[in-house]
């Protein structure tokens, strides 16, 4: 049977010490590991890509999954674990979601991974 990953809050950026610090504690890299295995998937680095690029800065979910050739339900699920992992944001507007890449959480990420990347 496979291990279950622990559940915790990531709707905020990651916030912890860059890993070139020093040696994280097991909540900090279990911070971090969710949030890179949310985005481990063609398809979700495709979708991240689509909304980074965005001209209006959002785009609903049908033009996401006509974009990437996948049906929208398909698109749901992935914009659901990038959005659990606190990578997007989505909002309701009548009868469509429209969702926009967090890009503090991302700048966040990167300088966890590296802090002198972002300068």
């Amino acid at each position: 049977m496979p291990k279950a990953l622990p559940v915790i809050d990531m709707s905020a950026p990651v916030c912890c010490p860059p890993v070139a610090a020093g040696p994280v504690d097991d909540a900090a890299a279990l911070e971090v590991a969710l949030r890179l295995k949310a985005i481990a998937d063609p398809v979700r680095v495709k979708l991240m890509s689509l909304l980074l690029t965005s001209a209006g800065g959002a785009e609903n979910s049908g033009d996401l999954a006509a974009a990437v050739g996948l049906s929208e339900s398909t698109v749901s699920h992935h914009l659901g674990q990038l959005r659990n992992a606190g990578l997007i944001e989505s909002e309701r507007r009548g009868m469509n979601t429209f969702h926009r890449a967090r890009r503090d959480a991302l700048t966040a990420l990167c300088v966890v991974l590296d802090p002198n990347c972002c300068r």
